[in-house]
């Protein structure tokens, strides 16, 4: 995935997130909504998570040095690990903390503002649309065929991922917001808004939860793709390689992928047939996967038993 579109989508998220936690916000005063407050903090929360992942895109593009001979492209993970955190502390628990507050002393919205919080939440439905669309948009250039769960559980560039669950979780959470306000409009009861402030923090959590999982993984450091493993293995078969004995690989970011693997040479040829097997073999890799950065390969005899 080219890092300009996952840049593009940060950059569209945090303009609408920006924009729409500031009239929830405003909404919020004037009406003194639990829903509404829960709901900016939410956009607030969402624009410092793109703040973050602009910040850990641009670290990660460091050259390498001594101390980090495979370069920073793990602080994309990083970065995107510190989000889920974010979105946990900040996003759902403050609005759970929230509507328990709410349904202690639960007040109604009155007053002649009462129609703002429904008009700002319209509003922000069609901005976090907007945003929304982008983010599929650049994920489907990458998707193929997988389901978005699979995609979002196999994408190596965690940026895209990152938004798309923002996304989702914001508009399913303005939903709730829409029917906790609603209902607190109808009956006269806070604690409907104190219900849908409930339910956008549960949300947020468990969304906070698979991205916590999903950015763990890829800071362990996760193998690279099925088909990208069978088209190294394929790549290295060749002039002076009968067969590969055992490969790995392993993402140091998104873009970048470790090779190592253990080849089998003939027991007749030099020491110079054998370097020129090598290195002919690490041509092939990386005309089959330009992101195949870092090649070690150790010649062996293949020993039948």
């Amino acid at each position: 995935m080219a890092h300009g579109g996952g840049t593009r989508t940060i950059l569209a998220a945090l303009a609408a997130n920006l924009g729409i936690a500031v009239t929830k916000f405003v909404a919020y005063l004037l009406t003194l909504s639990s829903s509404m407050l829960a709901e900016s903090v939410h956009s607030l929360a969402d624009s410092g998570n793109q703040l973050l992942l602009l910040l850990g895109g641009r670290r990660a593009r460091r050259d390498a040095d001594p101390s980090h001979p495979f370069g920073y492209g793990r602080e994309r993970y990083v970065y995107a690990f510190i989000v889920s955190i974010v979105l946990f502390s900040l996003g759902g628990l403050f609005a759970l903390y929230e509507a328990w507050h709410k349904w202690q002393e639960p007040h109604p919205i009155e007053g002649r503002w009462w129609w703002v919080p429904l008009a700002v939440l319209a509003a922000s439905m069609v901005m976090e649309g907007l945003s929304f669309r982008t983010a599929v948009g650049e994920a489907n250039h990458t998707r193929g065929g997988q389901s978005w769960a699979q995609y979002v559980r196999t994408a190596k560039a965690p940026e895209i991922p990152v938004v798309l669950l923002e996304d989702f979780g914001a508009l399913i959470g303005l939903v709730l917001a829409m029917f906790g306000v609603g209902l607190t409009l109808l009956t006269g009861d806070g604690r409907w808004d104190a219900a849908g402030t409930a339910g956008i923090g549960v949300l947020l959590v468990l969304i906070a939860a698979v991205l916590a999982v999903e950015t763990k993984s890829l800071l362990l450091g996760e193998s690279a793709t099925g088909a990208d493993v069978a088209r190294i293995e394929t790549a290295l078969v060749g002039d002076g390689v009968p067969s590969v004995i055992h490969l790995r690989t392993m993402h140091l970011g998104p873009d970048e992928l470790l090779v190592g693997a253990k080849i089998e040479v003939s027991a007749t040829e030099s020491a110079a047939e054998v370097a020129a097997a090598i290195d002919a073999a690490e041509r092939r890799v990386r005309a089959a996967v330009p992101i195949a950065t870092v090649i070690y390969l150790e010649p062996d005899l293949r020993r039948h038993t």
